[in-house]
């Protein structure tokens, strides 16, 4: 097997490709490392991993930073905002130059789709995808599946609404591919101008959509939207919002879920965050574990 076939192998680009097998073992490494009683065990003792962010983000990058140290290994956080890409460096020279340096693995988190893809054919250390575009979420899926699956015991059958932007969801996408392959159901939910008929997943009505057993409310993301594609924040909630009387209506056993960051009161209500069935928290909890069994992964 050639260098490039193993680092290829080790990179997680996206859940569309990755077998049910592969993404099974990342959830029982996850478990294992949810489990374990040391907070810092050095199995990664000597790895430097570069998380390199050319769009912001909170909630990934420090989830990210967490994992890679509880693993032991030396962390450079990189941020373009403050880098040479301010003065035109492409993204390719930028992520060469850090292989270059010596850097094991690379965590990265890009707008523009389809970049990710090349940069894995030509970077000779393993690629972790933190969100490209709207086009992939991988490491959130996964959590998202982990904080299913510990609520449930296991995926098959379970119906799962995601509700929201659809079209610009790269986390709806991740989970769509990934949900799919363990045979759960899965529902969109959008309003027309937010909806994305290129993936195959029924769409159904905000009704519909609280009978299911997982309730995943998206973030609407303003920043991608062109004028006058949504009309107002309060006219989304009325119509697509998980609000206190909608909650009211799910099933005892069904969960809320959200990726994050949240627009209170507009997807979903400030009461419903931390509400009983809400598992908001645990997933970015969650968050952790997952990402140390894919670095762990990428690494050894």
């Amino acid at each position: 097997m050639t260098t490039a076939t193993l680092t290829r192998d080790r990179s997680l680009l996206g859940l569309k490709e990755l077998g049910r097998d592969e993404i099974e073992s990342i959830l029982d490494r996850a478990a294992h490392w949810e489990h374990h009683a040391t907070k810092i065990d050095p199995v990664l003792q000597g790895k430097f991993v570069a998380n390199m962010f050319f769009e912001n983000s909170t909630r990934t990058r420090f989830s990210f930073e967490v994992a890679e140290k509880r693993l032991g290994a030396e962390v450079l956080n990189f941020s373009a905002a403050v880098s040479s890409v301010q003065k035109g460096e492409s993204i390719y020279d930028t992520v060469r130059t850090l292989e270059s340096m010596g850097i094991d693995a690379g965590v990265i988190r890009l707008k523009p789709i389809g970049v990710l893809a090349e940069l894995a054919a030509k970077i000779n250390v393993p690629l972790i995808n933190a969100g490209d575009g709207n086009n992939e979420h991988p490491t959130q899926a996964l959590l998202d599946l982990y904080t299913m699956r510990k609520q449930f015991g296991e995926l098959r059958g379970l119906t799962v609404s995601i509700v929201g932007d659809i079209l610009h969801s790269r986390v709806a996408r991740s989970n769509l591919y990934a949900l799919r392959k363990f045979g759960a159901n899965v529902q969109f939910c959008a309003p027309a101008s937010m909806a994305a008929p290129e993936l195959d997943a029924p769409l159904v009505t905000m009704e519909e959509a609280l009978r299911a057993d997982v309730i995943m409310m998206l973030r609407v993301q303003l920043e991608r939207h062109e004028a006058g594609m949504m009309s107002t924040p309060e006219a989304y909630r009325e119509q697509y919002g998980l609000t206190v009387d909608r909650a009211s209506r799910i099933a005892p056993h069904a969960i809320i879920m959200h990726p994050a960051p949240i627009n209170r009161n507009v997807e979903i209500d400030d009461e419903l965050v931390e509400h009983g069935q809400s598992r908001i928290f645990p997933q970015m909890q969650n968050g952790v574990p997952i990402r140390m069994a894919v670095i762990e992964r990428a690494l050894t």
